[in-house]
């Protein structure tokens, strides 16, 4: 063996390298195969588009998420303002029957002025009878209109008996007297008409 060669033999012995044992650096054991390194380097540059990949749907979700928000908050504001406008509504929405009741109110004062100075008590009661009937017509524009009742079959979807009497085979069952006159707006009842059944 030349000199060369013993050089180069100790070279390797000290970098850990035997031939055909595998590569520098095993510190005695059998390193990974060159093809292993290979597909493991494959594997991560593999990887790396993929994590781009991610990138793109997690923008797009993003995107999805503020609009979700967006749309969540229009919803709460179009609640609250629909509530302030029922609110408002509801509030208002007595105030053209008060209007029209106020005439039926001014009325009545003249009225209660001229009974204290006019000694004509069939004139007072022209007047009654007209402030009523002005009343009743205002509730008739409004949609309230009085429970027919007397002489009816009793209906207690309309009707609260608050007696029997006994009136014959022909009245039984039928409303004999009315105690309280009901009304009604539509078909919603605001007042049950009290009424004395027969039997």
């Amino acid at each position: 063996m030349t000199k060369k060669q013993a050089e180069n033999q100790v070279v390797e012995e000290k970098e850990g390298f035997v031939e055909g044992e595998g590569y520098p650096n095993c510190e005695g054991e059998p390193c990974a195969n060159m093809a292993e390194e290979a597909e493991v380097t494959a594997d991560t540059v593999a990887e790396e588009p993929a994590d781009e990949k991610e990138e793109a749907p997690k923008a797009e979700e993003i995107d999805w998420r503020d609009k979700y928000l967006r749309l969540q908050a229009e919803f709460d504001n179009f609640r609250k303002r629909t509530l302030r406008e029922k609110m408002a509504l509801i509030e208002s929405g007595g105030s053209d029957v008060w209007k029209a009741v106020l005439p039926v109110l001014d009325d009545m004062e003249r009225a209660i002025a001229a009974s204290e100075k006019s000694e004509d008590i069939s004139a007072l009661r022209e007047g009654e009878k007209l402030i009523y009937n002005k009343f009743v017509d205002i509730m008739r524009q409004k949609g309230v209109v009085e429970i027919e009742a007397l002489d009816t079959e009793f209906n207690p979807d309309l009707h609260e008996a608050v007696a029997r009497f006994a009136a014959g085979e022909e009245k039984s069952g039928k409303v004999i007297d009315v105690v309280q006159r009901g009304y009604k707006q539509g078909e919603q009842v605001l007042r049950y008409t009290k009424v004395v059944v027969g039997e």
